[in-house]
């Protein structure tokens, strides 16, 4: 039961969206980052340590917003549950979260292309703050790209979206908050790879079968968190 209980859990689940969403991450925000680090001085692109050290900011900024994100849908989740019960409650939200999942999985496999329509939801929110984004650039700071990276988390996405319906499951507002922690640490080892790990992850994702591997697994994911 306990394994079962680690298997199901909230967070790790959110993990494993993370990093099955790599391929979403890497033609999404793969392109932000390549601006990002051309917008930075000379000497910190010619240094190879310094400009990590500015694109992890950007991510701990992206990522802190992925919590914040995850406070609020854990303290809208409590209030919407209250009059339903709290188990009656919590198992509606599971099943829409788990059909939330399944809809990401056909989207990423290729089966599903309407799914990107989730993106709309967020595009009013993300023309408000987007304007103060470009304000940091050039970014010449570590605290502006970290400012940024804040800035950034909030950018419309349907995974993420579908990580924050999963977090809405929890049952409590510091798990939804973690569970959002986990999402976007599953996400980082794509958007933050350079090198070897950045040209394999680029080599597969033009691959057709790889997506639809990843799609079902997402599917799979979706059918235990229920």
């Amino acid at each position: 039961m306990e394994i079962t209980q680690l298997i199901s859990s909230p967070i790790l689940i959110a993990f494993v969206i993370g990093l099955f969403s790599s391929l979403h991450c890497v033609s999404m925000c793969g392109s932000i980052i390549g601006t990002l680090s051309f917008s930075l001085k000379p000497e910190i692109r010619s240094n190879k340590a310094k400009m990590a050290t500015f694109i992890f900011s950007y991510n701990l900024g992206r990522i802190f917003s992925y919590m914040l994100a995850g406070l609020i849908i854990g303290l809208i989740e409590s209030i919407v549950t209250m009059p339903l019960g709290e188990e009656h409650g919590h198992q509606i939200l599971k099943i829409l979260s788990a059909l939330i999942i399944t809809g990401a999985g056909f989207y990423i496999a290729g089966w599903f292309p309407t799914f990107a329509y989730i993106e709309k939801t967020g595009s009013r929110f993300w023309k408000t703050i987007e304007p103060y984004g470009r304000k940091l650039i050039p970014v010449a700071t570590l605290n502006q790209a970290f400012l940024f990276g804040m800035v950034w988390g909030w950018i419309p996405c349907g995974l993420v979206y579908t990580a924050l319906a999963l977090a809405a499951t929890s049952g409590d507002i510091v798990t939804s908050a973690l569970s959002m922690l986990a999402f976007g640490l599953g996400t980082l080892p794509a958007v933050m790879g350079t090198g070897l790990v950045s040209s394999f992850i680029s080599r597969i994702s033009s691959l057709r079968t790889t997506k639809q591997v990843i799609g079902m697994l997402l599917v799979l994911v979706a059918i235990i968190s229920v």
